[in-house]
């Protein structure tokens, strides 16, 4: 028997997808890596499913590719295209999703974290390429993700040296958005995530997409582009939105579920 290493759950419009290897430090091996891709490929077709939060069980996020396995001869898949070693850094969804990080996101769960497009961090998570050590290279995303996110400088800090990183300075170089209380990582990424679930999400899903898109283009293509995604979320989500407005939600900064609704 196969053993079930991914545990997804369902929190209304919000879908939990858990790394459930904690005697190995939630280290992904290549079944728990395919698992990971069928669960967010399900997440991303799942009309009723509008965020999806990614965390590790036990206390711990992911200590990246299980190196026995790989020593072993039963490494993660490593090809040019399909997945990805770590199952899901090549996919870009168009769904948004949450890291909720306690303990230690390093190497290939550094990588998946700086997937995800928000990061919640336990006041204990430790962050780095600890992979630097073993000579196993960032091949999940790694030394693009971490570039874009912190700025080069720092990303070939943390890449060159492999040293750890600790919450406080995650915030304070933009790696994670947030910081909490040891423990409670993931009720606020669910908490977050029921939030985003709120908003019309036509709109939001495109504005989402027009970002991720607009990398590598110049001013003129990313404006043409954010015009095109533009298009549909007026078509869908602006005209109820105005008329939520006309009609006097929302007025003199209010900013609670009363002036959101959902859209699919």
């Amino acid at each position: 028997m196969i053993e079930k290493t991914v545990l997804v759950e369902r929190d209304g419009p919000v879908t939990l997808i858990g790394i459930d290897r904690p005697h190995v430090r939630n280290a992904v091996d290549r079944d728990t890596a395919d698992a990971l891709a069928d669960a967010f490929r399900a997440f991303d077709a799942d009309s009723s499913a509008s965020v999806a939060v990614i965390h590790g069980r036990g206390g711990v996020f992911c200590a990246g590719a299980d190196l026995k396995a790989v020593a072993t001869g039963h490494g993660n898949r490593f090809a040019p295209d399909g997945d990805a070693p770590m199952g899901v850094t090549r996919m870009r969804l168009s769904k948004p999703v949450i890291a909720a990080i306690e303990g230690h996101a390093v190497a290939g769960g550094l990588e998946v974290a700086a997937w995800a497009d928000l990061r919640i961090a336990a006041q204990d998570s430790i962050f780095g390429v600890f992979c630097r050590r073993w000579g196993v290279p960032l091949i999940d995303g790694g030394t693009y993700r971490l570039s874009r996110l912190i700025g080069t400088s720092r990303a070939m800090d943390l890449i060159l040296t492999g040293r750890p990183v600790d919450a406080d300075e995650a915030l304070r170089i933009g790696l994670v958005n947030r910081v909490v209380p040891t423990g409670e990582a993931v009720r606020v990424a669910v908490e977050l995530a029921h939030e985003l679930s709120a908003f019309p999400q036509t709109c939001m899903r495109h504005d989402r997409m027009s970002l991720l898109e607009q990398d590598g283009m110049s001013e003129t293509d990313a404006a043409a582009n954010e015009y095109h995604h533009g298009l549909v979320s007026i078509g869908s989500d602006a005209i109820a939105g105005a008329s939520r407005f006309a009609d006097g939600a929302g007025r003199h900064g209010s900013f609670d579920s009363t002036t959101r609704t959902t859209t699919r």
